[in-house]
């Protein structure tokens, strides 16, 4: 994979991404994915965002070497931190992460997302926390998509700031409002491996010699959610 090819994961995080858009890619690594949009001439002006010296160094690499010093800037730093007012970034990528990660990035510094009215967010894990986030700070999802890649699934969320109220069940934000009602192939497959690791740790609690109360009614309940997901597939 590189900034002329990416992978099918990068590139359906892209794909969200509106033409004419100013994006900042927080932990961008090679920034493949800013690169990608810039020489496909779908951005306007990015910033690939880096806290780890090494991937920043690798950024700013991939950027010289495809002469594209005008339309993207790599940038050492914590997060939103990346982002400048004057930059007026208007969306927001953040790809790779797990939610708590992702979560914890949107809330440290919510003062740079002054201007974005566009998130797009790949966490492996912890989805529902992210989609919480959302709500809570009038992000709307307006699309989302699941994907099966080097025995690894991902899912894109890609939500719009809005001032018009709306809400989410619990079913919404474990599964994906748009996800559970598509409830593809890949989806099935994914919630039918958790059920089975998340019965597996029931059992588990179940035996130590004193059961976790809380954890086992949060697992329970978990449970009985995809349960009834999965027997409502192919209806």
């Amino acid at each position: 994979m590189d900034a002329k090819q990416l992978s099918q994961r990068l590139a359906t995080v892209g794909s969200f991404v509106k033409p004419g858009a100013r994006v900042a890619d927080i932990g961008s690594d090679h920034a493949y994915l800013p690169a990608n949009l810039a020489l496909n001439q779908r951005i306007s002006w990015g910033v690939a965002g880096e806290v780890v010296k090494g991937p920043f160094e690798n950024a700013r690499h991939e950027i010289r070497k495809l002469g594209l010093e005008e339309h993207l800037e790599a940038r050492l730093a914590d997060g939103l931190a990346a982002i400048e007012p004057q930059d007026r970034i208007d969306t927001v990528t953040i790809a790779g992460m797990g939610g708590p990660l992702i979560r914890h990035i949107l809330e440290a510094n919510p003062a740079r997302l002054a201007g974005v009215t566009r998130l797009v967010l790949e966490p492996n894990v912890g989805e529902a926390t992210v989609r919480e986030w959302l709500v809570t700070n009038h992000f709307k999802i307006t699309a989302e998509r699941i994907l099966s890649e080097d025995n690894h699934t991902y899912e894109v969320i890609c939500a719009d700031k809005t001032d018009d109220p709306f809400h989410y069940s619990e079913a919404e934000l474990l599964f994906g409002p748009y996800l559970l009602a598509e409830r593809s192939t890949v989806f099935v497959k994914k919630w039918q491996r958790e059920l089975q690791r998340t019965e597996r740790a029931v059992t588990q609690m179940q035996q130590a010699k004193v059961a976790p109360a809380a954890h086992l009614t949060a697992a329970h309940a978990k449970i009985n959610l995809i349960k009834g997901v999965l027997a409502d597939v192919g209806k």
